[in-house]
């Protein structure tokens, strides 16, 4: 076994551990789902005070309620429709409140060309989520691209602790902006394609249409 492989096995096992004892204490997942909004609105307070490497270590562990919300309910076979929607909201919340923050810190210090960095990396991380949400209304699945949430949140913990949020924000922002573009070009070849195969006859079509699923559960990043 690689070196990296056996971190991610161990990381694998303490996760697996945390989750069954979370589900234990029998704390509904929508708990741990808030409670990761609040943990991350008190890491957005430190990076507008411009205490970054505090608001770091506060983002890694918001990190955690972040990753054992969705276990934690497979677990505990607590899976429902609203979980995933309030999973869903409240992640955006939680990413667009870590670079209010910052836009806060910048603005303090009067770093105009830092205020448009973070405004561009706001929008490429809201854009992503509703690029996927909009594109699954019309293909089965769009979760193409470089940057999803979890690398996000990756690179805004290492820019934080090493104190290269510039850096990390350049990153942020192109390659957020670029899955967008990613997601709007998959979305349409895969439009282009299924408009291609529809029947012709509207009754067909009809017929087709009502056997489609009302609903699903997914989350969007």
């Amino acid at each position: 076994m690689s070196f990296t492989g056996a971190i991610g096995g161990a990381g694998s096992r303490i996760l697996k551990g945390l989750v069954h004892l979370l589900a234990i204490t029998r704390i509904h997942p929508n708990v741990f789902t808030c409670v990761g909004l609040f943990i991350n609105g008190a890491a957005a307070w430190l990076f507008a005070q411009g205490e970054f490497t505090k608001a770091g270590i506060v983002v890694l562990l918001g990190a955690v309620f972040d990753l054992v919300d969705g276990p934690v309910a497979r677990h505990s076979n607590r899976v429902t429709r609203f979980g995933g929607f309030l999973d869903s909201v409240i992640d955006r919340y939680s990413d667009l409140i870590l670079l209010m923050g910052m836009l806060v810190w910048y603005a303090r210090i009067d770093r105009f060309s830092y205020i448009v960095l973070t405004a561009a990396a706001m929008t490429g991380s809201v854009l992503i989520s509703y690029a996927r949400a909009r594109a699954e209304n019309e293909i089965p699945k769009c979760k193409v691209g470089f940057l999803e949430r979890p690398e996000r949140i990756v690179l805004i913990i290492i820019g934080a602790l090493s104190n290269r949020m510039a850096a990390v924000l350049w990153v942020i922002a192109v390659l957020a902006n670029w899955t967008v573009i990613q997601r709007i070009l998959y979305t349409w070849t895969e439009t282009t394609r299924i408009d291609a195969e529809q029947p012709a006859d509207p009754a067909t079509a009809e017929a087709t249409d009502e056997k489609k699923p009302a609903g699903k559960l997914q989350e969007t990043y």
